[in-house]
């Protein structure tokens, strides 16, 4: 089995990537750089993917910034929200078709590399808000991809039952570096500790019941 992983450089991609590696299959990892104010994670991406000796590879995409305005992660004028989810404060964090966007390109990528897949690291914590994180846009995405070309690439996407928790119990069993691993969205040169995907990841740490790693601007 050969690979495309679309890969962040967070703590859910990083897991996949190693989890994808366990399984000795051949994994090849794409960073897409649209612009995100958390650009740091590329740099994350790119260290993680060279000590593993992994194919990675940068989709420079930011010249379509401009088209993805209105999130928080595109757009210097929306603030990124602190504290923990709600509905209103994760619609802030949408970066319109993102996935779709991440995937097609992967699927590219995939297609002249003769891969059977991409996958991606969506979790059930996602779905609440993220529609590009649930089952029937997994399944479309794949029906899409099958008519899209003669090559077949199907989209792979095994977190989508488990929580960050339960992603979280499944890399330390992987030997996981979370310390290496950038999640905040503010994109300082530490974690905020106060935005809602630092929140997340400190309470996964929590409830799985391990010491979060990382160094935190403020908590």
């Amino acid at each position: 089995m050969k690979t495309v992983l679309v890969y962040s450089g967070g703590l859910d991609s990083t897991v996949l990537l190693y989890d994808l590696i366990h399984t000795e299959e051949r994994v090849l990892a794409l960073t897409v750089d649209y612009g995100q104010r958390h650009r740091r994670e590329v740099e994350h991406a790119k260290r993680i993917c060279g000590r593993l000796n992994v194919h990675h590879r940068l989709a420079d995409l930011r010249a379509i910034r401009h088209l993805l305005a209105g999130s928080s992660q595109t757009s210097a004028s929306v603030d990124v929200p602190e504290g923990h989810y709600t509905e209103e404060s994760m619609k802030a964090t949408v970066v319109p078709n993102r996935n779709m966007i991440m995937l097609a390109v992967a699927a590219g990528w995939a297609t002249a590399e003769g891969c059977d897949r991409v996958a991606f690291a969506a979790h059930s914590g996602d779905h609440a808000i993220y529609p590009d994180c649930r089952e029937p846009f997994v399944a479309a995405m794949g029906l899409a991809l099958e008519m899209a070309g003669w090559h077949k690439v199907d989209v792979h996407a095994p977190y989508l039952a488990l929580t960050k928790e339960e992603i979280v119990g499944r890399g330390v069993a992987l030997g996981v570096p979370f310390a290496e691993t950038w999640s905040c969205y503010k994109g300082g040169t530490r974690h905020c500790g106060k935005c809602g995907t630092c929140v997340e990841r400190r309470e996964a740490f929590g409830l799985y019941g391990m010491s979060d790693p990382t160094i935190y601007q403020s908590v």
